[in-house]
């Protein structure tokens, strides 16, 4: 159900799949997405078995309302009510977890486990051009993070061989983030979201990060807009671990 991803002592981050939850076709089976048609009870009771899967508190978790945009938030604990139009997140605070929802754009997670500080982005075509995971870096430098000990982690998203965009599109995002510069394998303009944010972020002073090899469109196992139209959505997930939550007594 979680695709662990190693980001530091004290952290805990990963990435959910497709199996394991109780929704229905066309969102069978673990949707966590809120806003794309399916039964709110089936919604909530996956995004139960994500967390407890994730070890996290389902109250304890912060989802956003995502637009494609930059802005980011710090917070401190999940929003009253419906969450405000946000596409990336940070926080300090232990045992909170952040949450991103996708189905083709890159859920992005970063951490510095000595500054104790980590993030959560949403990064598709629009958000990279926008910027929002160098966006995320800064607010998280704010914060006390340092970028050369942010380790991160880009999670499963549409890949360059699949996502197929106009030419002026493509040069448009090309601007910004050089890497994410692709051809599609039919030979067609495409873009490569993962590659233009890990440029974003070696251009912040991140080192290297840890990218999912799986591209959405090509995996069953995991939701995909662009291949399936009415689809639910898999997430990203990070968190600081509770005061001796990894040195139990």
């Amino acid at each position: 159900m979680i695709t662990a991803v190693a980001l530091g002592p004290g952290v805990r981050a990963g990435f959910t799949g497709r199996a394991g939850g109780v929704s229905r076709a066309p969102y069978d089976g673990l949707n966590l997405g809120g806003a794309v048609g399916d039964d709110p009870a089936a919604v909530a009771a996956n995004r139960r078995l994500a967390a407890a899967a994730f070890g996290a508190d389902p109250g304890r978790t912060v989802w956003m309302r995502q637009v494609h945009g930059a802005d980011v938030a710090v917070v401190d604990a999940p929003f009253d009510g419906e969450p405000p139009a946000l596409d990336a997140i940070a926080t300090t605070t232990p045992g909170l977890a952040l949450g991103v929802l996708v189905a083709d754009c890159a859920p992005v997670l970063l951490a510095d486990p000595v500054a104790r500080v980590v993030g959560a982005a949403h990064s598709g075509r629009p958000g990279t051009a926008a910027g929002v995971v160098p966006a995320l870096v800064e607010r998280m430098a704010a914060l006390g993070a340092d970028p050369a000990r942010i380790a991160a982690a880009i999670g499963p998203a549409a890949c360059g061989g699949c996502y197929e965009v106009p030419a002026a599109m493509r040069d448009e995002v090309a601007a910004v983030a050089p890497q994410a510069y692709a051809t599609t394998r039919r030979g067609t303009p495409g873009l490569d979201i993962r590659a233009g944010i890990a440029g974003q972020l070696a251009k912040a002073g991140v080192p290297e990060p840890w990218i999912d090899p799986r591209c959405t469109i090509e995996t069953p196992d995991l939701f995909s807009y662009r291949r399936d139209g009415r689809t639910g959505r898999f997430a990203g997930y990070v968190r600081l671990t509770d005061p001796g939550e990894d040195h139990p007594r």
